[in-house]
C-alpha cells in the first residue's frame, strides 16, 4: 500500500468550492472531491496545532489531560508503528512548530524528514540590526514590532528572502513532496506526509494569486490578523480576507500540482490520498479573528476531509454524512496498511465509511485544554464551559514538560507531583502539574486566554452560522450525557468532571 497524507493548516472548509464556497476560486479542490469521498461532518478534536497533530498520531484526544506539547513516551504514533511494521514514512513540512520545544518529538517518528524553512516566526534568517524604520513604513501598525523573537519581527525578516513564487515555503514543500514521489512511487509500503503551514497566518502569497481579490484598501501590508475581536475598518477587514483568499488560492494551485502528478503516473490505481486540515479559522464571523481565544465555532471546529482509496474507486465523487473527527485518521492510516490498531486508540477507522454511508460515532467532543468541552452530534452543538474558569484543580499530565516554545517554568514544576499511571500510559506514572497563572501558557492556550465563556447551544439544522443560541433542556441534558460518556472513554481525570459540574 502507498499513501499520501496531505495536511494544510487553518483551512476553512467554507472557503472551498466542494463545501459550497464561492468567494475563492478553488478548482483543484473541486477536482479532488471528484476523485475522493468527501466527508461533510468531520470535526476537530484537540486544539490548536500540535494538540491536533497529537490526535492525528495517536488516535485519541489529548486536550483533557494536556495543553500544547510533544508526543509522550507512551504515545502510539502512527509513523513509529509503521516503521516497526516495515512501512516507510517520510515527512515534508514547513510547519516550524515541529522543531520547537513543544513539537520536537513528532518528526523523529518518521524514517526520514525534510524541513522547509521560512514560515511565520521560524527563526530562519539572521539579522542583527533589522531595518526597523523601513519595516515600520511597510507594515500595518498591528503587525509591526521591534521585539526580538516576536512572531511579527521574525516574519518581517524572513519575508525579505521570500519574494518570487519559487521562494515560498509551501511551494518548496510541494517541490520536495513531488521529488519524493519521483524517486519512490514505484516502491511499495510507504506513506508520504506532505504538510504545509499555509493557509495559516500570515496570509502572504505570491502577488499573482492576489489579483483576483482586489480591495479598496490603501495602507501598508496587512495580512496578519490578531487573535482578538474585530475592531478594524471595513477596508482593513476586506484586505485581511482578500489576503486569506490569495493564500487559499496558492494552496489550491499546489494541490493541483500533486493531482496532475497522480494523473500523469496513474497513481490513483495504487495510492491512497488523504487531504484535511488541523482546524479552521475565523475571518470576522462572530466578530472574531483567528481561533483559540473565543468559543469553538464551526468555522474553526468543522473541517474538510477528502479520502481516496484504490479499493473504493467506485465511490469517487460521493459524500458521507457520518460524524467523524481528527483522531479517526490514525486508525484509518493503520488499517489502510493492514496494521492492527492499538488498544489505547479511541478513534475509529473510516474505511467502513469509504465503502458506504454508515455511523461510526454518535457524538464527538473537542476543545482547547482548560476551556469549554464542546460536543456535537451532527445536528446540535453545545459549548459547555466551567462555571469558574479560574478555579484551582486543573492539571496537566505529562512526562514531557514542554510548552509551545519553551520548557515548563521552574515555578510551575515546583508544584508538580508524581501521579499513578493513567489508563493509556502503559504503566508509566506521570507528572501532575497544576495549570496555574505561573505557567507561560496560561494566557496563551489556557484558561487565561478565553473570552465569552458562557455555556451555549445551537441547532445547526436551522442555524448553521451558530448565531442564535437555543434553550432545550432535554437536548442539553442529552449532550451533557454524551460529554460525560466520551470523557470517560478518553480517560479524563476526575477533576475535569468536577470542573464542568459533571458526574464522573
Amino acid at each position: 500500500m502507498k499513501t499520501i497524507f496531505l495536511l494544510f493548516d487553518s483551512l476553512n472548509r467554507r472557503s472551498l468550492q466542494p463545501y459550497g464556497g464561492t468567494a475563492i476560486k478553488t478548482p483543484n479542490f473541486q477536482r479532488l472531491a471528484e476523485r475522493c469521498v468527501t466527508f461533510d461532518n468531520h470535526y476537530v478534536g484537540s486544539l490548536p496545532c500540535m494538540p491536533a497533530r497529537r490526535d492525528m498520531h495517536t488516535g485519541r484526544l489529548n486536550f483533557l489531560h494536556r495543553g500544547w506539547g510533544p508526543l509522550e513516551p507512551f504515545d502510539n504514533s502512527f509513523a513509529a508503528l509503521m516503521h516497526r511494521a516495515g512501512v516507510y514514512s517520510h515527512l515534508v513540512s514547513d510547519h516550524y512548530h515541529y522543531w520547537g520545544d513543544g513539537g520536537a518529538t513528532y518528526h523523529n517518528r518518521y524514517d526520514t524528514y525534510e524541513f522547509i524553512r521560512g514560515q511565520e516566526r521560524d527563526p530562519w534568517k539572521a539579522m542583527v540590526q533589522p531595518p526597523w524604520e523601513r519595516f515600520r513604513e511597510m507594515y500595518h501598525p498591528k503587525q509591526f514590532t521591534q521585539e526580538r523573537r516576536h512572531k511579527h519581527s521574525a516574519h518581517m525578516i524572513n519575508r525579505e528572502a521570500i519574494r518570487e513564487y519559487g521562494d515560498f515555503p509551501s511551494v518548496r514543500c510541494f517541490d520536495a513532496g513531488l521529488e519524493f514521489l519521483q524517486g519512490n512511487r514505484e516502491a511499495q509500503d510507504w506513506l508520504l506526509h506532505l504538510e504545509t503551514f499555509d493557509p495559516h497566518e500570515p496570509f502572504h502569497a505570491p502577488a499573482e494569486f492576489r489579483k483576483d481579490y482586489p480591495t479598496s484598501y490603501q495602507g501598508p501590508i496587512f495580512d496578519f490578523p490578531p487573535y482578538k475581536r474585530v475592531t478594524e475598518t471595513i477596508a482593513e477587514c476586506d484586505e485581511l480576507r482578500a489576503n486569506y483568499a490569495a493564500i487559499v488560492a496558492l494552496c489550491d494551485h499546489e494541490l493541483g500540482r500533486l493531482l496532475d502528478y497522480m494523473d500523469e503516473h496513474a497513481m490513483w490505481d495504487d495510492t491512497a490520498l488523504v487531504v484535511t486540515t488541523d482546524h479552521g479559522f475565523l475571518l470576522g464571523e462572530h466578530s472574531w479573528w483567528s481561533k483559540n481565544v473565543m468559543p469553538c465555532y464551526d468555522e474553526v471546529a468543522h473541517i474538510p476531509l477528502f479520502i481516496h482509496h484504490p479499493a473504493f474507486r467506485k465511490q469517487a465523487g460521493t459524500r458521507r454524512q457520518g460524524l467523524t473527527q481528527t483522531g479517526d485518521l490514525m486508525p484509518t492510516l493503520l488499517q489502510m496498511h493492514g496494521m492492527e490498531i492499538p488498544a489505547e486508540v479511541t478513534g475509529v477507522s473510516l474505511l467502513p465509511l469509504l465503502e458506504k454511508e454508515t455511523t461510526v460515532r454518535e457524538a464527538a467532543i473537542y476543545g482547547v485544554f482548560g476551556s469549554a468541552v464542546n460536543v456535537t452530534d451532527g445536528r446540535y452543538t453545545l459549548f459547555l464551559y466551567p462555571p469558574e474558569m479560574h478555579r484551582a484543580g486543573l492539571n496537566q499530565y505529562t512526562l514531557m514538560p514542554m510548552h509551545m516554545k519553551e520548557m515548563f517554568a521552574v515555578e510551575e514544576l515546583a508544584e508538580a507531583r508524581l501521579a499513578p499511571p493513567l489508563p493509556f500510559t502503559k504503566g508509566a506514572p506521570v507528572l501532575r502539574v497544576p495549570a496555574t497563572p505561573k505557567s507561560p501558557q496560561y494566557k496563551l492556550h489556557g484558561p487565561g486566554a478565553q473570552n465569552d465563556t458562557v455555556t451555549v447551544m445551537f441547532d445547526l439544522a436551522s442555524d448553521p452560522g451558530q448565531e442564535h443560541p437555543i434553550n432545550d433542556a432535554a437536548v442539553h441534558a442529552r449532550l451533557c450525557g454524551e460529554i460525560a460518556r466520551l470523557m470517560k472513554q478518553n480517560d479524563a481525570p476526575p477533576e475535569y468532571f468536577e470542573r464542568l459540574g459533571l458526574a464522573a
